[in-house]
């Protein structure tokens, strides 16, 4: 039987096979979710680099966040990156949940993220 972690790794690498399929040169939105934070980068695969990044460790966001482990705390890091992925020249991008399920806190830095203007 597949422990938690081997489940989770599956599912990452059949999200990520799926979106290597779908992305059509456009940056990859990568998420990732821990118990206290939430972390979200825009990264061009074929460049290897990180265009913008934002997560609630960040100073522009860390005194306002009552916590970084909620909805709120998520949709300021989506909007967030949004602005700062426009600011780098970036109007579309291909959501990598990771291994995470599209729900809760990645629910909302998704949609947090279309609301700034980001296209997926």
């Amino acid at each position: 039987m597949a422990s938690l972690s081997q489940n989770f790794i599956k599912r990452r690498n059949r999200v990520r096979r799926a979106l290597r399929k779908k992305s059509d040169g456009r940056p990859r939105l990568s998420v990732h979710r821990s118990s206290k934070n939430i972390y979200a980068q825009v990264i061009d695969d074929t460049a290897g680099k990180t265009l913008a990044s934002a997560s609630t460790l960040d100073k522009d966001l860390r005194g306002s966040l009552k916590t970084g482990a909620d909805k709120d705390a998520a949709s300021a890091v989506g909007k967030l990156l949004a602005e700062r992925a426009k600011a780098a020249g970036v109007k579309a991008v291909v959501f990598d949940r990771g291994g995470f399920l599209f729900h809760g806190r990645v629910k909302a830095l998704a949609d947090a993220a279309r609301e700034g203007g980001l296209e997926f």
